[in-house]
């Protein structure tokens, strides 16, 4: 092989020398994630401070690895825990078995299960990586509990599960930036996924209910009034 072969088989280096450069410095630099990224699990609150699981044990059923462990027990009278009649008492995710499908949070029905941007964490026995309820709720400020093996940075708790607040059901796209989740505690009504309309910024529609949309159909639709 002579010299000019040689210098073709390093033709792509080359010419990659002058193109802008992409490495990052892990772990000081992070990539950005995409909104839909799937992380660690958090249990969030709402703007009250009540937590939202309702110990249904839906996310359990639902998982795939069966990697959730639920169990639910009635809210004390004098103090309830949760809205509902009954709270989660024990909540667990065996990370060694969670495959971040999300399924947990799109059963979820009070959307009491989100997961972060985290994904960074490693355990050095079994033991650490059985998360508790302890461990998963988030604390008096709503933000997430960070452990000592976790690598969180700035925003990762940011837009957890953003493609569970896509608004535009079955593709309708009157629904586009209507709300149709509750707040959270630190954060408010977080706000809703971009649409198919990149004309619409998400502040000129989020102010409408989820009734208000659906009602407004209605009326058009059949006449009359809703109630």
């Amino acid at each position: 092989m002579g010299v000019l072969d040689g210098l073709k088989g390093f033709r792509l280096t080359f010419k990659q020398i002058a193109e802008p450069r992409v490495t990052k410095q892990y772990p000081e630099e992070k990539r950005e994630k995409p909104p839909r990224f799937h992380g660690r699990h958090v249990l969030n609150r709402y703007e009250d401070g009540a937590e939202k699981c309702i110990g249904c044990e839906l996310c359990a059923a639902v998982c795939p690895v069966r990697c959730i462990y639920v169990r639910g027990k009635d809210n004390p009278p004098d103090s309830p825990v949760s809205p509902g009649e009954r709270y989660g008492f024990v909540y667990e995710i065996n990370y060694l078995r969670c495959i971040h499908c999300d399924l947990c949070v799109e059963a979820c029905p009070t959307e009491a299960i989100t997961e972060s941007k985290m994904f960074e964490f490693s355990f050095t026995n079994r033991e650490d990586a059985i998360y508790t309820k302890k461990e998963l709720l988030v604390d008096d400020n709503g933000m997430p509990r960070q452990l000592p093996w976790e690598d969180w940075r700035e925003g990762e708790e940011q837009l957890t599960s953003a493609w569970m607040r896509a608004t535009a059901p079955q593709g309708d796209p009157e629904f586009e930036g209507v709300v149709s989740w509750s707040g959270e505690l630190g954060f408010g009504v977080r706000p809703p996924e971009s649409g198919q309309n990149k004309d619409v910024e998400p502040a000129e529609v989020n102010h409408f209910s989820l009734r208000e949309v659906a009602a407004s159909k209605i009326l058009r639709r059949y006449g009359g009034e809703v109630h």
